[in-house]
């Protein structure tokens, strides 16, 4: 058997990539680019054109990829449609990964595809939980990781870092409450220093610090 170097294995694995980069752009509607970056091959596309190419891509036996490793959103304020939402693929039969990027603003959703991956759905509410983004076909549009009540979107660049809002339990009215969030401004300044980093001799290792300092124990 004769073993291929990974240069070899690299610059084919580059090769491929980038004659698929090639074959979308030029042969699919909708595809604003598709080039190799750091890498990797990532393909940004328009909302309405979507679900077409997830479909192809995984069902296609050219590039078979049947995995939907991840699903997030990035925040961009300063754009029209401020979002984008990224689809990260994988192809167990080839071995290679793609990335496919949207975009939208604050109103207007984005199709789901839980019917592509069914575990689409968990990412999908993430990215509404987290952004405000929303998926059209979605049954089950509920967030996931904060409260239910919770009206505002973490992940926003325009979130304050404190939040808006503070959870604790009254004693007297024996039950937990919401309050708007209120530091003083000793708690707003933060040196950033590792507690670790103030410590000069972790317990136990005493001796080690000795020797480090140069000190030299006497001995009796």
């Amino acid at each position: 058997m004769v073993e291929v170097p990974a240069t070899t294995q690299f610059s084919s694995l580059q090769g491929q990539l980038g004659a698929m980069a090639f074959t979308l752009a030029t042969t699919l509607p909708g595809i604003h680019s598709a080039a190799v970056e750091k890498d990797e091959l990532v393909v940004r596309t328009t909302r309405q054109q979507l679900l077409p190419l997830l479909t192809l891509l995984r069902d296609s036996p050219h590039y078979r990829f049947e995995q939907l490793m991840d699903l997030c959103g990035v925040d961009y304020p300063s754009r029209v449609e401020r979002f984008d939402v990224v689809y990260n693929l994988l192809s167990v039969s080839y071995n290679r990964r793609i990335r496919i990027i949207i975009t939208t603003d604050e109103n207007t959703p984005v199709p789901s595809v839980h019917q592509l991956w069914p575990s689409a759905t968990w990412w999908e509410r993430e990215c509404y939980d987290l952004f405000g983004v929303r998926f059209t076909g979605q049954p089950d549009m509920r967030r996931i990781l904060t409260d239910d009540g919770f009206e505002h979107f973490p992940l926003r660049k325009d979130f304050p870092l404190s939040g808006y809002e503070e959870v604790r339990y009254d004693v007297e009215k024996r039950q937990v409450v919401k309050e708007p969030v209120s530091l003083t401004q000793d708690f707003r300044d933060f040196d950033f220093v590792s507690p670790w980093e103030g410590m000069l001799t972790l317990p136990g290792d005493e001796k080690a610090h000795e020797v480090r300092q140069g000190i030299k124990r006497a001995r009796g």
